[in-house]
């Protein structure tokens, strides 16, 4: 395991950089779960994410010779952030290889910290090999993202700042990607009290660390896809698996529709934006991955919150159709004047809001003299849209129903 030495001195190392982020209750979700949740909000975090403290611990103990040279990374975001601004504090050069799907706002983000960006392969793992030719070429240190005992140090302090806010803790919840947070946290918790349970959380659209996890060996996945793409990593790493196989007690796995619902019930009761990995611990919690007693001390780690907007878009979207919130409907009618009002005066009725209007007569699969009419309602659940379709089934029109 990570040494608690070297996790206390990074804290020493990184204190006066990093923002030491709030860990702090739930209530809601506390109430729900009947246990006592407390959520350590690294979405808050310089940058908006945990990768701060890794990186600038790394860059912070490079000799003279090395700061020089320059610095380099491959990473879907977070890491790049942390690299390129704990870089810039040296005033070292920093380059860093994403991969070409990487969100526009981390790629912004990046370059807004004055690193060099090189988009480069299809996930993480062919901008680390990229990364590391490039490296090699150019004579740059690589500033790994969690194979590395100064990054896993540095990642190990949000746990010494946890059980500072609360030392009574019973479990800790975690994302889990390369493994270099859990390589940390998860040290760093057994080495001060053993008796907290760890529990890793993967996505099961990048599963490798989860199955190396279960199989007690490095295993690597054939390809990733998640929305979680700060633990899309596509190949276990054996250096972060040793730590974990001896410091986490128990791995679960999250699919992305349960991340979509964790991100969605963060920001609408919470009031709190992270990102796919950040919403792991929370999305397995919600989705009863794993046991607890009543009343226990739970502490979860949001990891991130440097989401993409149109991702979360799309999650918002969504979460209003599956909780009944957003109806859409297509109706045909015939193109006469007043039409349009019979219809909308129904919804009126049924107290339905109009939110978007389409109307179409030009469709070839529509019969000459009709127009087809797509509706986007806002509605209040349930009950009411069954309402709203009684309401038209009794005007005697007939609709389809979008999901």
């Amino acid at each position: 395991m990570v040494s608690l030495n070297k996790i206390i001195q990074a804290k020493r190392t990184i204190d006066k950089f990093i923002n030491k982020t709030p860990c702090a209750i739930a209530p809601k979700l506390s109430q729900i779960y009947e246990a006592n949740i407390y959520l350590k909000k690294e979405n808050l975090q310089r940058t908006g994410a945990y990768k701060i403290r890794g990186a600038y611990n790394k860059i912070a103990n490079l000799t003279k010779d090395e700061m020089a040279k320059g610095v380099i990374a491959a990473s879907a975001g977070n890491h790049a952030q942390g690299v390129a601004i704990s870089a810039k504090s040296f005033n070292a050069r920093a380059v860093i290889v994403m991969p070409e799907a990487t969100p526009l706002l981390k790629v912004s983000g990046t370059k807004s910290l004055g690193a060099e960006v090189i988009l480069k392969g299809d996930n993480f793992d062919e901008a680390y090999a990229y990364a590391q030719e490039y490296a090699k070429e150019n004579g740059l240190v690589f500033i790994h993202p969690f194979d590395d005992e100064f990054v896993e140090a540095g990642q190990g302090t949000i746990a010494l700042e946890m059980l500072e806010e609360v030392s009574d803790l019973d479990m800790l919840v975690l994302p889990v990607g390369g493994g270099g947070l859990a390589s940390g946290v998860a040290s760093c918790v057994k080495q001060i009290n053993p008796k907290i349970k760890v529990i890793a959380v993967g996505a099961k659209g990048a599963p490798a660390m989860f199955d190396s996890f279960k199989s007690k060996k490095q295993i690597n996945s054939k390809s990733v896809r998640t929305i979680a793409d700060g633990i899309a990593v596509r190949d276990a790493s054996s250096v972060t698996l040793k730590h974990i196989l001896e410091c986490v007690d128990e791995f679960v796995q999250v699919d992305d529709e349960e991340i979509a619902n964790a991100i969605l019930y963060l920001l609408e009761e919470q009031k709190i934006i992270v990102e796919g990995a950040g919403a792991a611990g929370v999305a397995a919690l919600m989705s009863d991955k794993f046991k607890y007693k009543k009343g226990s001390n739970i502490g979860i780690i949001l990891s991130g919150g440097n989401i993409d907007v149109q991702m979360l878009n799309i999650i918002i979207e969504k979460g209003l159709i599956k909780s009944y919130r957003k109806m859409y409907i297509s109706v045909t009618l015939v193109d006469k004047p007043g039409a349009l009002m019979g219809l909308t005066d129904i919804l009126r009725q049924a107290n339905a809001n109009i939110i978007k209007i389409d109307y179409d007569r030009f469709s070839t699969e529509l019969d000459y003299g009709d127009a087809r009419i797509s509706i986007t309602l806002e509605t209040k659940g349930k009950a009411h849209q069954e309402l709203v379709a009684t309401k038209l089934h009794e005007a005697g029109y007939e609709f389809t129903q979008k999901y």
